[in-house]
């Protein structure tokens, strides 16, 4: 009876300090929007054009003892791309750029985490936009976790990413794209 005492108390303890493996729902389109997918593109060689996209969802598994066996999946809705010029969103949804109405959702899929140490990890996976699929690594850190005042738990990594858009049959006017990640998420 004593030894399953010390095992559910050190259930607890686990539980109150969020040091176990859980599943997190990304807390990305909605009312909440905690979390967030912007990019820099070089606007003709002189300066940066900005933009993010509006709706994204995802999941993820996160054990803070061992990151290593975490896993994420991310789809974004290329047609929520916001650069702050409707004219401008209109053409990069066209044919010419995301061609969103062929190709309706840009997804990103874990392979595996590789621990760095300090909360950083290189996070690999498989990218699939505008209908091709690109294997690609980044590494991502994990900028806060605990209760939040909405009475719930979550967690939250931030990480960047330079796409060459040629590998996936994008011809754009800037040869690369980075995209900034922000993913905060809700504990299930």
């Amino acid at each position: 009876m004593m030894k399953h005492l010390k095992g559910l108390a050190l259930l607890l303890v686990l539980s109150a300090n969020g040091s176990f493996a859980a599943d997190y729902v990304i807390d990305g389109s909605g009312e909440g929007m905690h979390a967030s997918v912007n990019f820099k593109a070089s606007h003709i060689g002189i300066s940066s054009l900005w933009g993010r996209f509006n709706d994204l969802r995802g999941r993820f598994s996160y054990d803070a003892a061992n990151l290593g066996a975490s896993s994420i999946e991310v789809t974004i809705d290329p047609a929520s791309i916001d650069t702050n010029h409707e004219a401008r969103n209109t053409h990069l949804k066209s044919a010419d750029f995301l061609d969103v109405e062929k190709y309706p959702e840009i997804k990103f899929v874990s392979t595996g985490f590789k621990v760095k140490g300090d909360g950083v990890a290189t996070v690999s996976g498989d990218l699939t936009l505008h209908g091709v699929t690109r294997s690609i690594s980044f590494d991502v850190h994990r900028t806060g976790e605990g209760d939040s005042p909405f009475g719930d738990y979550r967690v939250g990594f931030e990480g960047s990413v330079v796409l060459a858009l040629a590998d996936f049959g994008i011809s754009p006017i800037s040869p690369e794209i980075e995209l900034f990640l922000a993913i905060e998420g809700v504990r299930q």
